[in-house]
């Protein structure tokens, strides 16, 4: 893994390189990053970059001895450690190395989800037990057989538990060029022991256009629905991958269209949409209601008076705009929004989506048309 295939992060490679350079690289560092941002194939690239035969200026060079066996996660000096489901012939994270290095190599973007996918997880829970915490400092008191660097790479500490208590003084005094990463999402969930042995380094969410430009390139998606896609993602190329392969709507025109008729009292129109919207599938209705949550709360900043802070892309920017000035109030933006996360509620379990779209239509008629909101909803109109 290299630098220049790991989406956006410049500042942090930057970084990164600097330290390498000024040789000034902490035995132990935690790599804080919320999920989706990539940590894992920085730390990979950090790795290989320190051992790099034949650094060039800002990457490792990819073709060394050590560069062409880190690129298939075999090199004897790199090591992982992540959460497992242990069992009786399972004890250790060498025990599903070989399904760790595929999914690794397949896609380095990936969560807990998708790596409980590869395993057979059953009921059980993950976890990193004590017998992996002792085969880790088994691993590192060995001297190192080709590179200069030994590199333990451990994902989401926050499975240690009390377990990584057996490794404070390993992390405090390690063994003579040895380099811990810890790639973590929750500091909070972390042990405090361990996270006062390592250094931070506090990794950005991608930003909406690096996650749109992903898409474009990598995807068969509409400039359209890049941005949608993007604007749902949140930073999250995780999230973003899967609403490319699931979701066909163009999110931004569908929504706006949808409350412009509620606020009409088209009925005819709505129900085009109702049976439009029966036939894309649960997951794309999810998608669709998701993205519908996200932009009445970007339209609730508007309203509030913050626009400063809204994230949406200009030309949906410009629609939000229009519909704030025109269609919503604040109250009804926030009804709305209780309307849609309990149809996605409902869709999450198997409502039937034809009957759903509809009340929900009829929800934005009465919300919007004759502001009138749900039973219980405390809002004064002037």
């Amino acid at each position: 893994m290299q630098f220049k295939e790991i989406i956006g992060q410049e500042r942090i490679k930057q970084q990164l390189v600097q330290t390498v350079k000024e040789n000034r690289i902490s035995h132990a560092q935690l790599f804080l990053s919320p999920q989706g941002a990539g940590a894992l194939p920085l730390a990979i690239a950090y790795a290989q970059y320190i051992n790099c035969l034949e650094k060039v200026a800002d990457d490792s060079c990819g073709s060394c001895a050590s560069c062409r066996k880190y690129e298939r996660l075999i090199h004897p000096d790199l090591h992982f450690s992540y959460p497992f489901f242990a069992s009786t012939s399972i004890k250790t994270a060498v025990d599903v190395l070989d399904e760790w290095r595929n999914m690794v190599l397949g896609d380095t973007y990936f969560d807990m989800d998708i790596w409980r996918s590869k395993l057979d997880a059953g009921n059980k829970q993950p976890n990193i037990p004590i017998s992996e915490c002792h085969d880790i400092i088994k691993k590192l008191s060995y001297k190192a057989f080709e590179a200069e660097t030994k590199v333990l790479i451990m994902w989401l500490p926050e499975y240690l538990d009390k377990a990584g208590n057996a490794l404070l003084k390993l992390i405090e005094e390690p063994p003579a060029n040895t380099l811990f990463i810890l790639i973590a999402q929750n500091q909070e969930q972390i042990l405090t022991t361990i996270l006062s042995r390592t250094q931070i380094v506090k990794i950005p969410k991608l930003s909406n256009q690096e996650v749109s430009d992903y898409l474009l390139a990598n995807s068969s998606v509409s400039d359209n629905q890049a941005i949608d896609y993007a604007f749902l993602a949140d930073g999250n190329i995780i999230e973003a991958k899967a609403l490319a392969a699931d979701t066909q709507n163009d999110s931004s025109g569908t929504f706006a269209s949808w409350l412009r008729n509620g606020y009409s009292n088209k009925v005819p129109d709505l129900i085009d949409f109702t049976d439009e919207a029966a036939k894309w599938g649960r997951e794309n209705q999810k998608n669709f209601l998701k993205y519908g949550i996200n932009y009445l709360r970007e339209c609730c900043l508007i309203l509030s008076g913050a626009e400063e802070l809204v994230k949406l892309p200009p030309l949906t920017l410009e629609t939000a705009k229009k519909l704030s000035t025109h269609v919503l109030t604040l109250p009804m933006a926030e009804a709305i929004i209780a309307e849609l996360e309990t149809a996605h509620y409902h869709i999450e379990r198997n409502a039937n989506p034809k009957i759903l779209f509809l009340d929900v239509s009829l929800q934005l008629v009465k919300i919007i048309k004759f502001k009138t909101l749900p039973a219980g909803t405390q809002y004064i109109y002037n």
